[in-house]
């Protein structure tokens, strides 16, 4: 237990002075009412759940994430900042965050949670994250968490979404800038298709590909594949995907020819 907090203080970056509130942000309620209910009317456990800390916890990544956004970007109104900020606190987002940090090996659930697969969901993950996040205030104030928001939270993800502002796309909604891109070029409709679902259900992933129907009788053209826990995810992937493989066929077309049409971006 002491080896493996000392991998997550380090992928944290903060050593804390009261492990104590790192343990407590690590553990779901399930094994706090496991415990409660194994102690049998005898002496009540001092475990506590994590919940108490996620509340702080949102409410400090909220205040970091913005105060950055500030800093990075004073040519953004109220509106843009508010725009980029919702997604980077977003559960999905957060999500992301926890399992590039391998935060569900760390997860202390019961039993019965533990078998079920509950500490790879998405919505676990990401409020486990910001208990994460209320600890490591409450251990060290704001300049950890500050830290770790700017290395973890933000980076490429931020850059992506400053990006997607700028070219007036809408943030985070790949399928919608897909489709709006796609109209703009005269191009024809996004179309999505499920291929295939594997996995038990607590752990589904779909594999959706996007293809582009044209105005006239060409037929379908597969634009890109994407997967995802849902087939919305999954959906949202293969627009972003797609978006990616457009754009850097459009940046070739014009380095060789000047500007031009996208329509041969998506062939």
């Amino acid at each position: 237990m002491e080896a493996a907090l000392k991998d997550l203080e380090a992928a944290l970056g903060h050593h804390f002075a009261r492990p104590a509130l790192l343990v407590r942000a690590l553990t779901h309620r399930s094994l706090a009412n496991q415990q409660a209910q194994e102690a049998r009317g005898e002496a009540p456990g001092i475990l506590e759940d994590n919940e108490r800390l996620e509340f702080l916890g949102d409410a400090v990544l909220g205040l970091a994430v913005g105060e950055a956004l500030f800093q990075l970007h004073p040519e953004w109104q109220e509106g843009e900042l508010t725009r980029v900020r919702a997604q980077l606190v977003s559960r999905n987002h957060m999500a992301e965050v926890a399992q590039a940090l391998q935060l569900g090996s760390h997860l202390r659930l019961s039993r019965g949670e533990d078998r079920s697969g509950l500490r790879r969901k998405g919505t676990v993950l990401s409020n486990t994250m910001e208990a994460v996040i209320g600890a490591l205030y409450l251990d060290g104030g704001l300049e950890p968490v500050q830290g770790f928001v700017r290395r973890h939270v933000m980076g490429a993800a931020a850059e992506e979404l400053a990006a997607q502002l700028k070219s007036g796309a809408a943030l985070g909604n790949y399928k919608s800038a897909l489709q709006e891109r796609l109209q703009a070029a005269h191009a024809g409709t996004p179309v999505y298709r499920l291929k295939s679902e594997s996995g038990p259900d607590h752990r589904k992933r779909f594999l959706v590909e996007v293809r582009l129907k044209s105005a006239g009788d060409e037929g379908d053209q597969p634009l890109a594949r994407g997967t995802g826990s849902t087939k919305k995810h999954a959906e949202q992937d293969a627009a972003r995907r797609a978006l990616g493989k457009l754009k850097a066929a459009a940046g070739k077309a014009q380095g060789r020819n000047g500007p031009g049409s996208e329509v041969s971006a998506a062939e």
